[in-house]
């Protein structure tokens, strides 16, 4: 399943999210919580994490410094979750200090996962990431 679409939800008392309806189905067997490479928490199938962490290190020597500090960087800032009967997950409290999370956040389709954000945080990359796509689309199809 493709994550897509951009929601307002607020974490409640628990620092519980409730995800979105429509991808609880995809995430029934269990999620990954993860640092996200940006200032958010990564929400992802087992799965898709596991392909993500595995093309990432591809291209790196397993003995390398560099494998060693992304296999620790994925390793250390991840772990197992699963959603509650009401469809929520919680958010422990260094998933939450990383991206800054406090009670209002958005959660943020990014195909392969989602991703919860500050929800002022959100709204200032989102209008950042809205000025560098036509520069990012003008270099499709173009050599370095």
């Amino acid at each position: 399943m493709a994550f897509r679409g951009t929601f307002d939800y607020s974490l409640d008392a628990k620092n519980r999210l409730t995800v979105p309806a429509k991808f609880r189905s995809a995430l029934a067997d269990g999620v990954v919580l993860a640092k996200g490479i940006e200032r958010c928490v990564a929400i992802w199938t087992p799965e898709a994490f596991e392909a993500y962490t595995r093309q990432a290190l591809a291209d790196f020597h397993p003995l390398s410094p560099d494998a060693e500090k992304l296999n620790r960087y994925f390793s250390a800032n991840s772990l197992d979750g699963e959603l509650d009967s009401a469809g929520r997950v919680m958010i422990p409290p260094f998933l939450l200090e990383h991206a800054g999370l406090t009670k209002e956040v958005v959660v943020t389709g990014v195909n392969n996962r989602l991703e919860v954000w500050d929800r002022g945080a959100w709204a200032d990359y989102n209008a950042a990431l809205a000025g560098d796509i036509a520069q990012i689309t003008a270099q499709l199809g173009h050599a370095g």
